[in-house]
């Protein structure tokens, strides 16, 4: 029996939508993993070096422009294959110090696979652009098979994010032809935007090392115990089980 047109356009609907869908999980299982380290971190630590993240799904169309622009076959198996930032999430910090913390914690996660690192932050693009790219394989398990899905991570500072978002929008403007001078100022607040990080990440270590070395207060503190939004008192018992005494 021939197949209509209206379902095989169903048909083919639900493959693209399959299709998108494992992207989606996959930015959801990152997001998750990344609440994790985030509270782990502040109830450890007394600090979040994550602000924020933003994560984004590429359009059809956008998919289907850059493979055209690779000259690529148009199949599924083929975007797949060829286009590798269709799910992307990026992560701001702090400081330039957690950036490189953050992606050691996901390189240590045995069920993420590391396909790529660039160190935009070591060696910044000529026009100063500056952060950290991984792309990174996470499996995502669908009702009826597992895929191993490919997404892209960006981490920067909030000063490097602040010049992209700012690069990104003159050149919108002008629609890629950006004058001379306005390049050269570009480039010159991404060398601005990295004084300030390294001089904020050398206020937050002297901070940091002040409140150690008051040690009244981080006895007193280190009584406490916080785990999501309870705090408990730990027993005295136990103090005295730690310590020996």
């Amino acid at each position: 029996m021939e197949i209509s047109k209206v379902e095989q356009f169903r048909i083919f609907k639900n493959e693209i939508t399959r299709f998108m869908m494992v992207y989606k999980f996959a930015l959801d299982a990152i997001d998750t993993k990344l609440e994790i380290l985030k509270e782990e971190f502040q109830i450890l630590h007394d600090y979040n070096p994550i602000e924020h993240t933003k994560s984004r799904l590429k359009s059809p169309e956008s998919i289907m422009k850059k493979l055209f622009k690779k000259g690529c076959e148009i199949t599924l198996p083929s975007i797949r294959s060829n286009i590798r930032d269709i799910a992307g999430i990026r992560i701001t910090c702090s400081f330039i110090s957690d950036i490189y913390w953050l992606s050691e914690m996901l390189k240590g996660q045995s069920d993420l696979k590391i396909l790529e690192i660039k160190d935009f932050i070591q060696q910044p693009k000529e026009n100063g652009y500056q952060s950290l790219h991984m792309l990174i394989e996470i499996p995502v398990y669908m009702s009826d098979r597992q895929e191993q899905v490919c997404v892209e991570v960006q981490i920067r500072t909030i000063a490097m994010d602040f010049w992209a978002s700012l690069e990104h929008k003159i050149f919108y403007k002008y629609n890629q032809s950006v004058p001379q001078h306005l390049l050269n100022e570009l480039k010159e607040a991404a060398e601005t935007a990295t004084a300030l990080d390294r001089k904020m990440e050398m206020i937050h270590k002297e901070i940091s090392e002040i409140k150690e070395s008051q040690p009244e207060d981080l006895e007193e503190e280190l009584k406490q115990l916080r785990i999501g939004n309870q705090q408990f008192q730990i027993p005295e018992d136990l103090l005295r089980l730690i310590s020996g005494t």
